[in-house]
């Protein structure tokens, strides 16, 4: 089952204290290419983060976001900063005895000073900030995973609609394409004969038949058409990513239409071609989206 680029999921997990979100949105790119937003204490793990996303999300531009969360008051801790507290100490001693002035400093006055008293997490192991964060992290993963396989499911059914009506297409310019010459043979008599030169020479009428015919004839690109047809259906079987070989079997349709196109002398069979060429778009913005 094919899976689209885009999605979006979030996961939470809490041990002992220490509590981590993770969300992590991604959109199309031709690569796999992550962004990590997180504190600071998770600094070094983030080429394992990386390491477990690409394991999963083989394209896209993805971003991650990562917060950690208080799951009590104890995750914070007060800590007083005694050189602080005592600079401020003597300033206010210094400035008593300079203004002479009466009065003295109070615990809260104190506490109350800038940085005296300062806020700080409580410092957890490598271990334990892993374990936390590995379960969001793949609970995450979990979750944009169900929405790109969704968003894949309907972009396969609405492919697969479209690689029918190709395939419908192509039987039609088959047919069409084996009777241009019949058809230009026809006119090239009468018109031969309006201007009174079929009492020429016969062998030269059947040779310019043949050149025609030769020249118009589509047969080698409708076979690889097909052909290319099959494997595309053959790919949206797989489970693994195939992007990136959708996109090229997409060219190489586009490729052998535009050569029909090149060699059609026939209205009908160009109009059949420019359908076909509409479908093709139509697939090709569809396969932009597929990991």
């Amino acid at each position: 089952m094919i899976k689209s680029m885009t999605g979006y999921g979030r996961g939470h997990a809490q041990i002992d204290g220490l509590s981590f979100s993770v969300e992590i949105k991604a959109v199309n790119h031709r690569y796999g290419d992550v962004n990590i937003k997180s504190p600071r204490l998770l600094s070094p793990l983030e080429t394992e983060i990386k390491k477990q996303v690409l394991a999963v999300l083989k394209r896209g531009k993805i971003d991650v976001f990562i917060s950690q969360e208080h799951a009590d008051q104890l995750a914070i801790n007060p800590v007083v900063d005694k050189q602080v507290a005592s600079a401020y100490m003597e300033a206010f001693k210094s400035l008593k005895e300079y203004s002479g002035l009466a009065g003295d400093i109070s615990l809260e006055f104190l506490a109350a000073q800038k940085d005296v008293l300062v806020l700080k997490d409580l410092e957890f192991d490598q271990d334990t900030l892993w374990s936390c964060l590995s379960q969001a992290l793949q609970s995450a993963l979990t979750a944009i995973q169900e929405t790109r396989q969704k968003e894949g499911l309907a972009t396969q059914v609405d492919m697969e609609e479209r690689l029918s009506l190709l395939a419908e297409s192509i039987v039609a310019i088959e047919k069409i394409a084996a009777l241009v010459p019949v058809e230009w043979q026809k006119k090239l008599q009468e018109r031969l004969a309006r201007l009174e030169e079929n009492s020429g020479d016969p062998q030269r009428v059947a040779q310019e038949i043949a050149i025609f015919a030769d020249r118009c004839d589509i047969s080698e690109e409708i076979t690889r058409f097909n052909s290319h047809l099959s494997q595309f259906h053959d790919l949206l079987k797989q489970q693994d990513p195939v992007g990136r070989q959708l996109d090229f079997l997409v060219q190489e349709l586009n490729r052998e239409t535009n050569t029909m196109g090149s060699k059609s002398n026939d209205a009908n069979l160009t109009r059949h071609v420019v359908a076909v060429k509409a479908e093709l778009e139509k697939i090709r913005e569809q396969v932009q989206n597929i990991e």
